[in-house]
């Protein structure tokens, strides 16, 4: 009995070290910009260009708590949201994936300036728990999905609803252009750090850019599709919160 006990022992000793060799961890190059790919110049840059949004987020999440204190389980699902979106990373150019980005979501319903902390905090939790890599460049790819793409989906929510636009269709264009307009900022991100020799930033512009669009178009489509499928599922269930929140944010939350 005692034999066959050791036996079951070193075979999953052994099972284990099979597992732990075949998955040796390996570089990362989730993020959209990995690891150690921007200059120092430009990471630098980056990070002190994000910092003032990551501040007035911050501000704009101590009001709505404060004045809303049951706003903490809506936040913590826009968070959530967004992380499990933009953890479906897709291999794309050198140095960079592609996945849809889950901040339009947020964006409408809290403001775009909330996004930035919790966009970041996805970003460093990808980062620290996934290995995705990125904290040198974390500022750069915070401002582009946590700043640049929750503004711009908040930006066509509004006029698309105030032009008397169908809600549905305000949503889906805010979440599906908000995720591409992402990528637009980290394609200009790229190209500003490595001007192309012949046609410098405009021509290195076009070559990311024009990668990105052909990996990102059917994913913004679906996370377009994806939002409207989660508001309209909010809107049976907790429709009065989400009202209440989205009048709270209007008053400048």
């Amino acid at each position: 009995m005692r034999k066959k006990q050791w036996g079951s022992g070193l075979l999953a000793v052994a099972g284990f070290l099979l597992y732990l060799l075949i998955n040796e961890p390996q570089t990362a190059y989730g993020m959209h910009i990995m690891e150690g790919f921007l200059p120092v110049k430009w990471a630098v840059f980056w990070w002190v260009v994000f910092v003032p949004f990551f501040v007035l987020g911050l501000r704009s999440i101590r009001r709505i708590t404060k004045e809303r204190p049951e706003a903490k389980l809506m936040l913590g699902l826009a968070g959530a949201f967004t992380f499990v979106l933009s953890a479906l990373k897709i291999p794309s150019v050198t140095g960079s994936s592609s996945h849809p980005t889950g901040t339009g979501f947020g964006a409408i319903v809290f403001g775009p300036l909330v996004m930035s902390v919790l966009g970041a905090l996805v970003l460093l939790f990808q980062a620290l728990l996934l290995a995705h890599g990125g904290l040198t460049t974390l500022g750069a790819n915070a401002m582009s999905m946590a700043v640049i793409g929750p503004f711009v989906a908040y930006g066509i929510y509004r006029v698309v609803m105030k032009a008397n636009g169908s809600q549905k269709i305000a949503i889906f264009l805010a979440a599906a252009l908000g995720d591409l307009a992402t990528y637009v900022v980290t394609s200009l991100q790229l190209a500003l750090a490595f001007p192309a020799a012949s046609g410098g930033v405009a021509a290195s512009f076009m070559k990311f850019a024009g990668i990105f669009a052909i990996t990102q178009i059917p994913l913004a489509i679906s996370e377009g599709l994806l939002t409207v499928l989660v508001w309209n599922w909010l809107q049976s269930y907790n429709r009065t919160e989400l009202e209440e929140i989205q009048s709270l944010q209007k008053r400048g939350a």
